[in-house]
């Protein structure tokens, strides 16, 4: 990706300039390119938080059992083996992305696949409004600073990898710290699978941030943010530093010219490495937000149950649904961004480029 300023139209050599969008044009351009993308996709987001959460039961305290069996005995001694039974079977009831899809769609309606819709589109406007909207400008930045602002008249002189990653993880973690919220109540609403009774943990999306508000206190909408500032860091790297890396390769070597099938094959591969990095963070970072207050001391504290009760491949659960679901969103996210900036590039030059004739 270029970058982008937003500097007004200047004559160079007999051609023009073109003027860049400004900073908030730039941020809603991520923001909703984004949201189409989650859109798209959010069905399979939907299965990979289910399949991540899945076993999730064996990591619970000891207590939680102990107080379950004693309660249930008293009503009549079945309750324990019920209990047992239940959390078998929610062991073992979704399997693969399509069977978790298929199953979700079955059980409880189409509509369940796009739980917590409402805060995932809230939550990219949030989000990668500031990771992707901000990453050129940062990266300029960055890339100024390290030349001593040498060469600074030059918008597009090749930045290096160490300062793209740099790029990367600043606006990934910036982004969290305004995001979360939104994160937590989309896991949250993801992951709540329709019960027996049919009563829901939250009735909406509001209701949701202000029952976590009411009972977890304001600092419960920002569980798990150590976490996620982590996942965040290495998704962006991985996937916009990757993208990035990608695209200037194929473009620079003559593959492809600038434009969709650029855009597709640069994704691609930014989604593939993004899930092969991100996924055990992924998987502590959703796990953790979704359980109950009490259940782990921290981030760590459930890495480590999930190492000890289920090995290290509980760190790539949901791996297919996250491979297909990010591959997926990178391609529609890319495509649609790199068409909206050139839009609103030629929206922003138009009058420009009119009076030239």
């Amino acid at each position: 990706m270029a970058p982008i300023t937003a500097s007004a139209p200047k004559m160079t050599g007999g051609s023009i300039e073109l003027r860049e969008p400004s900073l908030p044009v730039k941020l809603l351009t991520a923001g909703t390119a984004a949201c189409v993308a989650d859109l798209i996709t959010f069905p399979l987001d939907t299965a990979k938080v289910r399949l991540q959460i899945q076993g999730e039961a064996g990591a619970a305290p000891v207590r939680y059992y102990i107080t379950t069996a004693a309660s249930t005995l008293g009503a009549g001694g079945h309750g324990a083996a019920a209990v047992m039974v239940e959390h078998s079977a929610a062991s073992s009831q979704y399997k693969g992305m399509i069977g978790t899809v298929s199953t979700i769609a079955r059980q409880e309606g189409p509509k369940a696949l796009y739980n917590g819709l409402v805060a995932g589109l809230q939550r990219q406007m949030c989000f990668a409004s500031i990771r992707i909207g901000l990453y050129d400008s940062i990266k300029l930045l960055y890339q100024q600073t390290l030349n001593g602002r040498r060469n600074s008249a030059n918008k597009n002189t090749n930045a290096s990898i160490s300062v793209r990653i740099c790029a990367g993880i600043t606006t990934g973690g910036l982004a969290v710290l305004f995001a979360q919220p939104t994160d937590v109540v989309k896991v949250r609403m993801q992951a709540e699978a329709r019960s027996a009774t049919g009563i829901k943990r939250y009735s909406s999306t509001m209701n949701a941030y202000s029952t976590i508000a009411r009972k977890e206190g304001v600092a419960g909408l920002w569980k798990g943010t150590l976490p996620n500032v982590s996942r965040n860091a290495i998704v962006n790297v991985a996937e916009i530093v990757c993208y990035d890396l990608f695209k200037e390769y194929i473009l620079n070597s003559g593959l492809l010219k600038d434009g969709v099938p650029c855009h597709f094959t640069a994704a691609v591969a930014a989604g593939f490495c993004t899930t092969v990095v991100a996924s055990p963070v992924d998987v502590v970072k959703t796990r953790f937000m979704n359980a109950p207050v009490g259940q782990y001391r921290g981030a760590i504290d459930c890495a480590v149950r999930m190492m000890m009760k289920e090995g290290p491949g509980a760190f790539y659960k949901g791996f297919m649904p996250s491979f297909s679901r990010l591959v997926s969103w990178n391609i529609c996210m890319w495509i649609t961004y790199e068409q909206f900036k050139r839009m609103v590039l030629v929206a922003y030059n138009q009058p420009t480029m009119l009076n030239r004739h």
